[in-house]
This record gives structure tokens, C-alpha cells and sequence, in this order.
């Protein structure tokens, strides 16, 4: 592989010299200058290189690969030209939004994202006319191609991000069969926040002298900070509860190694005024979806998750990750903390270990080469009720997007009717027949009560907090 860097220094997009209607979106998207890691690749990109490129979540990426796939796309030839394999859905659906709006000065683009933990029916009637950029997660594209419905024959671009978490999660041997149904002419992009042996492996035997280049500033690696607290069993909970209240983490994750213990450990915080929600496998996908909007929007501070279910997870200002339990695997701790401290945040993680789990930190001691940091806990246990809600609450509205519902529409009504100050709204999220709002915790029942009482967009609809 070679080696280059370029000092692009921060230039505009406009002297890439892209077509007017990827500029169009590149405005859309509300892009001004170009990161590092766009100024070092897109040249490149955009001359038809293979590229790998170090990167990490934050620095730029998908517009980088976005504006490269685009450009290379004829939107006259109706079939797939463009796949973009990404570690979980929710990036993946992060990743399809960001397409479309870099798209919007393309007419009669379709991008389609596919992805695994969502019924295949839909998926398979939305085959019947070819997209031109597909978005998906190795496993359902591995699934749908092998059904012959997803046709790879025609891509141009191919493009692996965040490799090396979709090498963690298992996706290698989906990945080179996917790799083998596509035209050895592609052009072919590989992101990837590490780079260990399997990545650089794929690199070698799929690329053409590839470019690699860095993201300024990934060597400087955020400092996540690992406290160990010795406690017993019997005072776990109690203990977790007093550790979370003396530190005051905005958001944190508390990772169980069974889900009797995820729901144990929610019900625990909730009785001492957190607002913590569970979150493992066996929940139904729209509870899923709740819980990691509830999350996201700030409306839950504390999210007690197994290590499946937390894949689906992506905070980039994660402040804290709490372990419950020590996994039994050391490489499950690395990605557990892998968790915070990203797109250069810093972070910390708490760990509360039994006299049975020492062995455990023992291993990861030996692993690290360096002694961990063991602390006495010493804080008071929360006894109020309601010590530490979070700053925002959810509401609900049986709308979405087959209601033609969008941000705007709610803002309004919450703005106009309702009579809220629009800093106390947050992220609002629409899904097919469903849409989410967070507002400030202190103002959800007038909001509440105003939305049930007036209209959206002159129509009734159902608005429930939850």
C-alpha cells in the first residue's frame, strides 16, 4: 500500500471542482470546509483510486466516500452501482440519510438501506426495481444476494466502514463473499478506525494500490480513564446506584453479562430516581428502537445493556461505561470500552468487581502491561426518589413518514400551539408510523396536553410520553 499525505490545508469544497448537482447537495448537507480526512482522500476518490484510510466515527468519512460514490454514479442506468457495508443498522441508517441529502441535486436517486433486524418482506418488494446506492449490514446483504433479488454485477463502488468493527462483530467470511460477487474493476474504499492484521489482509488481496491515508489528529488518542471498585455481591446494585450518583455521568452505559441482570439492574436505578432503561436481545425490535432514541435524545441517562444488544449502538459523547460485571472475554472489555472516549471526547469507565471476578482482572491486567487503578467506594447511596432524572422526556406520536409527517411539522406545532421556546425541544426522529420528540422534562405535560388538544399539520394524532 502506499503512503501519502497531503497538506490540503482547509479548503472548500468548491474547489473539487464536483458537478453542480453534488455541490447542490454538499450546501444541502451544510458542509463548508473539508475535514482532513476529506481533504487527504477525495482528491483521490474522486480520480477513480481504491482507498484505505484511517478514520475514525466524527471525522468526516461518510461525506468522503458519499461525494466519491455520487460522483462516479450514472443515475440514467437503473441498477445497483454503489454498496456500502456498515457494522450495525443504526449506522447504517445514519449513513443512508447522509447519502440522500448528498444526493438531493441528483433527480430520481434511489438509495436503499437493508439491513438485518427488520422484516425481509419489505426488503424483498423493494428489490423489484434496482436501486442505485444500496447501505447495508454484511448478514442481510450476504442473505438477499444469496436469494439472487440483490444484484452486485454493476457496482463501481464498494465501500467497507468501519471495518474493523464489522470484523469484531464476526462479519469476515459475509464480507469476502459479498467482495467475490462484485466486478474486480471496481473502485473500492476501506474506513477503519484500527487497522490489525485481518484488515490490512483484506486490503492487500481485494485493493489496487490503494492510497492510505490518516485522519489528522487520529494518533492522539482520547484518554479513557479505568477505575476498578472492589465490592460485594450482595451490595452491588446499591453500590452501582451510589458510584452513578457521586459521579454524575450525563449518559452512561452499564454493561450485564446476563439479561436477568439487565433487568434487575434497570428496575434497581429506576427505584433510586434514575431514568435507566433495558436493553437486550430478546426485546422486540420497536421496543429496541425506543429505548435507543430515548437514549440518543437524552431522555434516558442510564442504558442497562447486554453486549448483543448494545451493537446497535452509536453515541459518539458517551461519558461513561460502567461494567457490572467483568466479561469473561478480555476482547469483550476492549470493545465495552471502545464505547467512550470517541470522535475525541474523553471518557471513563467504571468497573465493579466481586471477589469472584479478580481472576478476571487479573487477565486484563496481564493484557494492558500495566497495573489497573483500584479505588474505594466511598459514596453516599442515593435515597430520594427522583435524585436524577434526566433533562429531557419523550413523547410519542402514531405518525410518521406514511403520514408525509417531518421535523419541521412537529417543531411548529410545538412552537406555535403549544407554546414552547425551542430550546426546550430536542431531537425529534420520524420513523415509517411513528415519530419521537424530546422535550424538556419540566415542560413535556403542556406539551403534552396542548398537542392531544390542537392539531399537526391540521390533523389529529395520538401523543402519549413515554
Amino acid at each position: 500500500m502506499s503512503e501519502h499525505n497531503i497538506d490540503f490545508g482547509s479548503l472548500d469544497f468548491g474547489s473539487l471542482g464536483l458537478s453542480p448537482g453534488l455541490q447542490q447537495g454538499v450546501e444541502a448537507a451544510g458542509y463548508k470546509q473539508m475535514t482532513p480526512i476529506q481533504a487527504e482522500s477525495l482528491p483521490a476518490i474522486l480520480a477513480g483510486r481504491d482507498v484505505i484510510a484511517q478514520a475514525p466515527t466524527g471525522s468526516g468519512k461518510t461525506a468522503a466516500f458519499g461525494l466519491g460514490l455520487l460522483h462516479r454514479l450514472d443515475p440514467g442506468l437503473i441498477r445497483a452501482q454503489a454498496l456500502v457495508l456498515c457494522p450495525t443498522r443504526e449506522l447504517a441508517d445514519q449513513v443512508g440519510k447522509q447519502l440522500r441529502k448528498l444526493a438531493s441535486g441528483i433527480p430520481n436517486l434511489k438509495v436503499l438501506v437493508l439491513t438485518g433486524g427488520m422484516p425481509l418482506a419489505p426488503q424483498l418488494a423493494s428489490l423489484t426495481h434496482d436501486p442505485h446506492v444500496v447501505v447495508g449490514t454484511p448478514g442481510r446483504i450476504q442473505e438477499l444476494m444469496r436469494k439472487k433479488v440483490l444484484h452486485l454485477a454493476g457496482i463501481r463502488t464498494l465501500v467497507l466502514d468501519e471495518a474493523d468493527r464489522m470484523l469484531d462483530m464476526g462479519f469476515e467470511e459475509a464480507i469476502r463473499e459479498i467482495i467475490g460477487k462484485t466486478p474486480k474493476e471496481r473502485q473500492t474504499l476501506l474506513f477503519s478506525a484500527t487497522f490489525p492484521d485481518p484488515i490490512r489482509d483484506i486490503g492487500r488481496n481485494t485493493m489496487r494500490e490503494p492510497l492510505e491515508v490518516t485522519a489528522a489528529g487520529v494518533a492522539e488518542q482520547p484518554v479513557v480513564e479505568q477505575t476498578f471498585y472492589e465490592v460485594e455481591l450482595a451490595q452491588k446494585q446499591t453500590l452501582l446506584a451510589a458510584l452513578l450518583f457521586e459521579q454524575r455521568p450525563e449518559s452512561s452505559v452499564v454493561f450485564c453479562n446476563t439479561r436477568r441482570d439487565v433487568d434487575e439492574v434497570a428496575g434497581s436505578l429506576q427505584h433510586f430516581g434514575f431514568t435507566a432503561l433495558a436493553l437486550h436481545g430478546d426485546m422486540e425490535q420497536r421496543d429496541r428502537d425506543e429505548v435507543l432514541v430515548r437514549f440518543a435524545n437524552r431522555s434516558c441517562n442510564v442504558l442497562v445493556a447486554s453486549d448483543v444488544a448494545a451493537r446497535g449502538l452509536d453515541i459518539d459523547e458517551l461519558a461513561t461505561v460502567v461494567n457490572y460485571e467483568l466479561p469473561t472475554d478480555p476482547d469483550v472489555y476492549v470493545h465495552r470500552i471502545g464505547r467512550t472516549g470517541r470522535a475525541g471526547n474523553a471518557g471513563q469507565v467504571l468497573s465493579l468487581v466481586t471477589p469472584r471476578e479478580i481472576s478476571r482482572a487479573h487477565v486484563l491486567e496481564e493484557r494492558q502491561g500495566a497495573p489497573l487503578r483500584w479505588k474505594k467506594l466511598t459514596g453516599n447511596t442515593p435515597t430520594t426518589r427522583g435524585a436524577l432524572p434526566a433533562a429531557m422526556a419523550t413523547l410519542r406520536i402514531d405518525a410518521g413518514r406514511t403520514d408525509k409527517l417531518r421535523p419541521g411539522d412537529i417543531l411548529g406545532a410545538l412552537t406555535g400551539d403549544a407554546g414552547l421556546a425551542a430550546g426546550a425541544i430536542g431531537k425529534i426522529d420520524i420513523f415509517a408510523t411513528r415519530s419521537y420528540v424530546a422535550v424538556a422534562r419540566a415542560q413535556a405535560n403542556h406539551a403534552l396536553s396542548r398537542l392531544n388538544a390542537g392539531k399537526i399539520k391540521g390533523k389529529k394524532f395520538r401523543v402519549r410520553t413515554i
